[in-house]
């Protein structure tokens, strides 16, 4: 895995771990008295405020662990050779070469269009006309899915 795909992982595992953090405090937070004019909330277990202590601190330390990684794959990250202008001296070479590429295509495609030109002039006609006809009822049966005659 490369690694613009391995930081674009871990910025979605520090989602997920910040995700079920705030979600799982927000789940096992003792209840609180709101105001003098609420009944006092009931306590939590003895076995359940153990739990609650101890889970933000394994939560916490998984965000950070992951934040961590997170931070030698950045640095881990290639840095760019010569600066700005030799980051836009090779995109002007990249472009030249994709136009220098277009155009050997582009006469490809030209040389294509004139030897089918060729060809089907080499055809007679009513022999054209005919295996187009077979053509499009091929065509035609098989997007309606007919069995051929």
């Amino acid at each position: 895995m490369d690694i613009i795909s391995q930081l674009q992982e871990q910025v979605n595992t520090i989602a997920t771990l910040a995700f079920n953090t705030f979600g799982t405090l927000q789940r096992d937070a003792p209840p609180v008295r709101l105001s003098p004019n609420y009944p006092e909330p009931p306590a939590n277990s003895s076995e359940d405020a153990v739990n609650i202590e101890e889970q933000p601190k394994i939560m916490s330390a998984a965000l950070v662990k992951a934040a961590k990684q997170f931070d030698v794959l950045v640095a881990a990250l290639p840095l760019s050779e010569g600066g700005e202008e030799a980051q836009l001296k090779r995109i002007s070479e990249l472009e030249a070469e994709n136009e220098a590429v277009g155009q050997v295509l582009q006469r490809q495609l030209e040389a294509a269009a004139e030897l089918t030109s060729l060809i089907l002039s080499a055809i007679p006609e009513q022999e054209l006309k005919q295996v187009q006809e077979l053509f499009n009822q091929a065509a035609d049966n098989c997007l309606n899915f007919k069995k051929p005659d």
